[in-house]
């Protein structure tokens, strides 16, 4: 078997682990608090969103740095293996410390503050140094397609399977220990078990081209990040329309879309779970076919056909969750327009993703130097600087339409039932009667956060990117032979 074929193998499998890791605690440590932390006011809910974004904003810059100084390591195993092996084990430590604790109250914020601020400098060590590699594996555009697709592929495999487990052993009857605040403990030692295993994939099982590294290592320098990112103008065309995309593509799961189904279906982890599952089917299809189609179809058409495609997913859901009575029929519906919409969101991240990374061959051409691990880190720093945005966006929806009134009483039958003092039916009785009582603008209100606002964002996106980012596959390939032939004379 060739190195490139062992790489377009070993390179994806290992992010599985890791993004079962940033499902955990990007998409359901909201989720940890309200059903765990029992009496949460619109005072520490505010504290909470104000640490999450704060960290994230932190995490976002410093992630440029962390790709510079990935750039300056010199060692035998490579300037990206050494940072991927360390930021794994030590994010498996602090997701674990995260959802073990039995601190409440304010003496709880302290502690997530902490611990958040934590999460956010040794996930960055790993998540740079993953997503820095792809340029390192391979100059050919089909084989980058591939390494981004099957990478994107199984970091979808990794989230879905968190997106899936998650709910469905920490709500409802299939509770691990019976409560939510176990389920969590127990599924977040899981999770850091695993995490590291699989990066070991990408550790021993890949080889990076390394030439860069006979040069002598560059300086850290904060002016060397920002000269490498603002005189970029096609990576700053699509940085942008890439935080759009993200802003509005994580408020479903960021929690706007779980409380939504347990309001409007009961408090039962196995609805939510069918309800990402399905959602997430048409994407896995996308990831294994995506190379195939990109070699028909160009990137702006796909943008296009992408952007139509979630706008009809978008307002099944609308039209469905406002008219339709609640029922399994409805659920299905909806279940159906999220899948459509996601295939459209992820079809328009694929091509994003592969846009960013083709502007280090532009920055080579431009300015002779490739700077892949700066230019790489702006995809995680956007993710993050996105998710500071949905953060907001998710916490101001949850007072807007007092969901901490149910969440509350919710926790505290949580916290009796881990106690000892309900028993599970008692439990689900005693939920089942507080969610009866959510209102039904209180559900729309939810509903229309999770399909008028992403996509809102998606369409502004999509326009951004047809209108102005120039690097089509025509440019990008004459690009690439002129470098070429640069280098021979």
């Amino acid at each position: 078997m060739t190195q490139e074929k062992k790489n377009l193998i070993n390179y994806p499998i290992g992010t599985v682990g890791r993004d079962m890791v940033y499902n955990l605690f990007t998409n359901f440590i909201l989720m940890f608090i309200l059903y765990t932390r029992i009496g949460i006011t619109h005072e520490q809910l505010a504290a909470i969103t104000a640490i999450m974004v704060a960290a994230r904003i932190f995490d976002a810059l410093n992630d440029p740095v962390m790709g510079n100084i990935i750039e300056k390591t010199r060692t035998k195993y490579g300037k990206f293996k050494p940072w991927l092996a360390i930021g794994i084990v030590l994010t498996s430590v602090v997701v674990y410390l995260a959802f073990n604790t039995n601190l409440q109250g304010w003496d709880f914020i302290i502690f997530f503050g902490i611990i958040y601020f934590m999460y956010s400098i040794t996930y960055t060590m790993h998540d740079i140094s993953y997503w820095g590699m792809v340029p390192a594996l391979s100059k050919d555009s089909d084989t980058r397609n591939k390494l981004t697709a099957r990478a994107t592929l199984f970091a979808g495999i990794g989230g879905t399977i968190a997106s899936i487990c998650i709910p469905l052993f920490t709500t409802g009857e299939f509770a691990l220990g019976g409560s939510a605040k176990t389920a969590y403990g127990r599924i977040a030692l899981i999770i850091a078990v695993l995490s590291p295993l699989f990066i070991l994939f990408t550790l021993f099982g890949t080889k990076e081209n390394r030439d860069d590294m006979e040069t002598e290592a560059p300086p850290l320098s904060f002016k060397k990040i920002a000269d490498t990112i603002v005189k970029n103008d096609q990576l700053m065309i699509v940085a942008l329309a890439f935080l759009l995309q993200e802003i509005g593509n994580g408020i479903v799961l960021g929690g706007a879309g779980s409380n939504y189904i347990y309001f409007e279906f009961g408090y039962e982890g196995g609805m939510y779970s069918t309800f990402t599952t399905v959602g997430m089917m048409a994407t896995a299809i996308l990831m294994v076919f995506y190379p195939a189609i990109s070699r028909k179809v160009s990137r702006k058409k796909l943008v296009y056909i992408m952007t139509v495609g979630a706008a009809v997913g978008y307002l099944t859901q609308l039209c469905g969750g406002v008219f339709m009575p609640s029922s399994t029929i409805k659920f299905w519906v909806l279940t159906i327009g999220f899948m459509l919409a996601n295939f459209g969101q992820y079809g328009f991240y694929l091509v994003l993703m592969i846009s960013i990374i083709n502007t280090v061959e532009y920055n080579e051409y431009k300015y002779g130097t490739r700077d892949e691990a700066i230019i790489t880190s702006m995809r995680p720093f956007l993710t993050k600087l996105s998710s500071s945005v949905t953060v907001i966006i998710t916490s101001l929806t949850y007072m807007l339409f007092k969901v901490t009134d149910y969440t509350n009483k919710i926790s505290e039958y949580e916290t009796q039932a881990e106690q000892g003092l309900v028993t599970a039916a008692e439990k689900t009785s005693l939920i089942s009667d507080i969610i009866a009582g959510v209102a039904d603008y209180q559900k729309v209100g939810l509903l229309a956060s999770m399909t008028v606002l992403p996509f809102a964002m998606m369409l502004i996106a999509s326009i951004i990117y047809i209108k102005k980012y120039d690097l089509t596959e025509e440019v990008y390939d004459d690009i690439c032979r002129k470098i070429e032939t640069r280098k021979e004379s």
